[in-house]
């Protein structure tokens, strides 16, 4: 497991760049500053891309490619061959299928961490834990890591 390196579900990363919610400030400077690594691989980013363009969200054809960018600048696109496929584990199945990819890239990328909204998502936190896996936490449950004085 890479310590500082995390998931962060499509949700949570509205919170971050498109509503600015002030609750995940601790969360944005640590991604700002490289405190922590956040990675994401290119289906979880397509569904970022799809969500971007939903008529509910105040998001502008102005707008989008700023948000994306700054999307892309803290998250890391991880290639295939970069991450590890884990035959030995078998990771819990998420009710909600379209959220399985997020347990999936955890896993393969070694995150320490998946932080997520999701209801069906945040119930597996004790299953993974039990395997030794990365942990799952909501974004409120998120700290800091500690940095050497």
């Amino acid at each position: 497991m890479i310590p500082n390196r995390i998931v962060i579900d499509t949700n949570v990363c509205l919170d971050l760049f498109v509503f600015r919610d002030p609750r995940w400030a601790a969360l944005m400077a640590a991604l700002e500053s490289g405190a922590v690594e956040a990675v994401t691989r290119a289906d979880c980013r397509m569904e970022w891309q799809m969500v971007l363009h939903y008529s509910h969200l105040p998001i502008t054809d102005e707008s989008r490619p700023a948000i994306n960018a700054q999307f892309d600048a803290l998250i890391t696109c991880m290639a295939p061959e970069a991450l590890s496929p884990r035959t030995d584990i078998r990771l819990p199945i998420c009710t909600d299928k379209d959220d399985q990819k997020f347990l999936e890239l955890a896993l393969g990328a070694n995150a320490a961490m998946l932080i997520s909204k999701d209801k069906a998502v945040l119930k597996l936190a004790r299953k993974t834990a039990k395997l030794g896996l990365f942990s799952i936490i909501a974004p409120q449950a998120w700290q800091a890591p500690s940095l050497p004085e």
